[in-house]
């Protein structure tokens, strides 16, 4: 598609970087970083050329670019990169637009990474009010915005707060996409984990399963997403004295990861 669009109509067309853009989000979910590096730095350049400075495209270039630098922990990078698509974003689109509350969330998200929870909190706040005005408050974005919220409050050890937007997180994903899709699944490992972490390990030991056989249905038995699962519920099971079938799963994870490992380029 990429040299069809260059062909017909040249390289440094718009449309040529959305098809730069795509091919270097297959690298990047692939963790093929400097293959997707130099395509991701075309297509803003592209668009840095072709479009007014404050265009939305430019935005999307740059938190696209800053997401693979925060993967690799270039956050020196990336934080430029999410405050220039938040300020084209607001500029473009106004500060009430859903487009603003993710990038709002990126730029949290890279404060989190980082410990700086005191600068996070209110940017995620700031951005489940857009996605609830926006979208209304059971659409799915305000369960990420939730559950993001929710993992800053875990992370300083605010259990209590952190709870309710777990749980509340939870219910909106199964409302609005169905009991086993596999963000459902995300949503239970993560109350899981808050209960673990509090050693509530008979409230979070059925979590872990029901996200497990979630995965497993939905992604097949080798992604990622169930390794993680699996180490999951494995810490659990060594906690509570049951280091065989902790060892089982643990042993699983592996073997996902590994042939993860092996498949990659």
């Amino acid at each position: 598609a990429l040299s069809i669009g260059e062909e017909a109509l040249g390289p440094e067309h718009p449309d040529v970087a959305r098809g730069l853009t795509n091919l270097a989000e297959l690298y990047r979910v692939q963790g093929r970083y400097a293959e997707a590096e130099p395509l991701h730095k075309r297509a803003l350049a592209i668009r840095e050329k072709a479009l007014e400075p404050e265009h939305s495209d430019i935005a999307v270039s740059l938190n696209s670019l800053a997401v693979l630098f925060e993967e690799q922990g270039k956050y020196a990078q990336a934080e430029p990169l999410y405050k220039r698509a938040l300020s084209i974003g607001e500029e473009a689109l106004g500060p009430e637009h859903p487009d603003v509350a993710s990038s709002l969330n990126n730029l949290a998200v890279l404060y989190r990474h980082q410990g700086r929870y005191a600068e996070a909190e209110p940017l995620y706040k700031r951005a489940l009010a857009i996605r609830e005005k926006a979208l209304g408050p059971e659409h799915p974005n305000v369960a990420i915005s939730l559950d993001n919220l929710a993992v800053l409050y875990k992370a300083q050890g605010n259990y209590a707060e952190a709870e309710p937007l777990y749980k509340r997180a939870l219910s909106i994903s199964e409302e609005a996409l169905g009991p086993e899709h596999p963000d459902v699944a995300r949503r239970l490992n993560n109350l899981a984990l808050l209960y673990d972490t509090q050693g509530k390990y008979a409230e979070a030991e059925p979590l872990y399963k029901r996200a497990l056989a979630i995965w497993e249905k939905a992604l097949g038995p080798d992604h990622p997403d169930l390794a993680t699962g699996l180490e999951n519920y494995a810490a659990l099971l060594r906690q509570t004295g049951r280091p065989a079938e902790a060892a089982a799963l643990e042993m699983r994870a592996a073997a996902i990861r590994i042939k993860r490992v092996l498949k990659s380029p």
